[in-house]
């Protein structure tokens, strides 16, 4: 059990991430989004991973950020990512942005995404159940409000 309660990758900022002024460009954060999901699969269900090869699509139906302070190159980053809400056929992601320095942490930003699982060719993609390795693998990176009986396997309501 995760006792953090979150989903962690570090990351180092470089100078490439950064705008004109020296600051990190602002869509870097939701890319830092994808790569932090992308990195929960591969190691907390890599299934989904095979799945996603065949016909699950893991559509992005929304990404958003709020920006509490400034970062430039070489500042070192924790991207943390919570379970914030699972229904039949979508998840929602919440994520913060550490700033760790001098042994301290600084929160930068906040950011959420929500995704929706589909199935099916391109042409003819349907809604589909989040898959039962994922919901699994999820369960321990619950925000308070879903843990514990909230991510059992029947607690969700029908729909999307």
């Amino acid at each position: 059990m995760n006792m953090a309660g979150y989903y962690e990758i570090r990351h180092v900022v470089g100078f490439e991430e950064t705008n004109l002024v020296g600051n990190v460009y602002y869509v870097n954060y939701l890319r830092w989004q994808g790569r932090c999901r992308e990195l929960f699969l591969m190691e907390k269900a890599p299934g989904v991973l095979a799945e996603l090869r065949d016909d699950l699509k893991l559509f992005t139906l929304k990404a958003e950020c709020e920006f509490f302070a400034e970062i430039t190159a070489f500042d070192e980053l924790a991207v943390r990512m919570r379970l914030e809400e699972l229904t039949q056929t979508q998840i929602q992601f919440a994520f913060d942005y550490v700033h760790l320095i001098d042994r301290q942490e600084h929160l930068v930003a906040r950011g959420r995404q929500r995704i929706a699982c589909m199935r099916g060719p391109n042409t003819a993609t349907a809604p589909a159940r989040v898959p039962s390795e994922l919901r699994a693998a999820l369960a321990e990176y619950a925000t308070p409000a879903l843990r514990p009986a909230a991510v059992g396997p029947t607690a969700y309501p029908a729909g999307g």
